[in-house]
């Protein structure tokens, strides 16, 4: 293998910016803690309030109601919480009602009792069933406490995204309260909690260009906050304590700025995912495209070939000089079966039985990638071609 790589896994990270970059270098510059009231401390505050500014601006929200924590699952852990308050009242939320494809950090439940938590079904695209969440609210007793819904916005692994003006429909005519994992969506879609994007957004930075250790919550307001999990100083209006990152907080305000611009060259990566998408059918005509009769993410391709397995195939693919997810990287050195597949009824028998394949591009990304992996992948058809005239 020679050359450079071929990353074709921005879902799971995005490559850092040059302009996140150069924010990082110059926020290392400042030698000084963004609470000390000095000139020093005050450059330091600066930056991390003009990075506020820039993920508000990305999320449609106003500066002040954007909490910046160390990536997005610690800012799913925050909000899945049953203890909140409204103004200096509490509130409890008694029922969290989760999806069935959603990312590990809303499954595991946050900080609710595992018996507290409901999760609804997806049809076979990965849509949330919207029928079983209106019988689930209507139901719910609210003189226990409110529901708490929680739904990603984009699957990360087959790029569908869900109905979130729906969604966030039902959570008000039933008084629920409604958090968007937006982490895959932002930059991608346009996002604007202002306008029917839910309660709470979650963001994450290093999946738009920033670095990695930083994401965000955003909120419609600053009124409704549930407890704080990381508990100590008064940082971020006492909702996240500890001593901001300023550097890795500029590289994620410099980010969303670039991923507030790129939104305009969104039509021209959905056309490579498309070339990417058209390579595969043709060297496999009996490829299973994902989520392919859903909205998806202009930059993902979730796919499987019958009688390849997955990890085989990315093993084969890095060895090619190709980057690309067997599914999704949510856990260190993970790689087994998708429990989005299972979700979708796209296992037991079905075409992803031996998992699937997740190309997911940027706007880096070209044509030099796209001829990369069809190289590569029509060496493995080839293959298989091979061993089944043998057999």
């Amino acid at each position: 293998m020679t050359g450079k790589r071929a990353y074709l896994d921005h879902n799971a990270s995005a490559p850092l910016l040059p302009e996140a970059r150069a924010a990082m270098l110059a926020a290392l510059e400042v030698d000084a803690n963004a609470s000390s009231v000095h000139g020093d401390g005050r450059a330091a505050r600066r930056l991390v309030e003009q990075a506020r500014r820039d993920v508000a601006a990305l999320a449609g929200a106003q500066p002040g109601h954007v909490v910046f924590t160390s990536g997005a699952t610690e800012a799913a852990s925050t909000l899945l919480s049953p203890d909140w308050t409204l103004g200096r009242s509490a509130l409890s939320m008694a029922r969290l009602v989760v999806s069935a494809a959603d990312h590990p950090c809303l499954l595991c439940g946050g900080r609710f009792a595992p018996e507290a938590v409901s999760v609804i079904g997806v049809d076979g695209n990965g849509i949330a069933d919207l029928a079983a969440l209106e019988a689930l609210l209507a139901g719910h007793d609210r003189e226990k406490g409110l529901a708490l819904v929680a739904i990603h916005a984009a699957n990360n692994e087959t790029g569908v995204i869900q109905p979130v003006a729906e969604l966030s429909r039902l959570a008000r005519a039933h008084g629920a309260v409604l958090v968007v994992d937006a982490v895959q969506a932002a930059g991608r879609v346009p996002i604007d909690i202002s306008e029917g994007w839910g309660d709470f957004l979650i963001l994450s930075s290093h999946k738009i260009g920033g670095p990695k250790g930083a994401g965000a919550i955003v909120g419609a307001s600053d009124l409704m906050m549930p407890a704080p999990l990381v508990r100590g100083g008064g940082q971020e209006k006492g909702h996240r304590a500890g001593t901001e990152n300023v550097a890795a907080i500029a590289g994620f305000g410099a980010a969303a700025r670039a991923a507030l611009a790129g939104l305009a060259d969104i039509e021209r990566v959905r056309a490579l995912r498309d070339a990417f998408e058209a390579a595969v059918l043709e060297l496999a005509p009996d490829a299973v495209v994902f989520g392919r009769g859903a909205q998806r993410l202009a930059n993902t391709l979730f796919f499987a070939v019958p009688g390849l397995k997955a990890e085989t195939a990315q093993i084969a693919f890095d060895l090619a000089g190709v980057s690309l997810s067997a599914g999704s990287a949510c856990s260190s050195g993970k790689v087994g079966a998708s429990h989005v597949l299972k979700a979708m009824g796209a296992t037991a028998g079905a075409a992803g039985d031996q998992g699937a394949l997740r190309v997911s591009i940027g706007r880096a990304t070209g044509e030099a990638e796209l001829a990369a992996f069809r190289a590569a992948f029509a060496g493995m058809m080839e293959r298989r071609a091979a061993r089944e005239k043998a057999a």
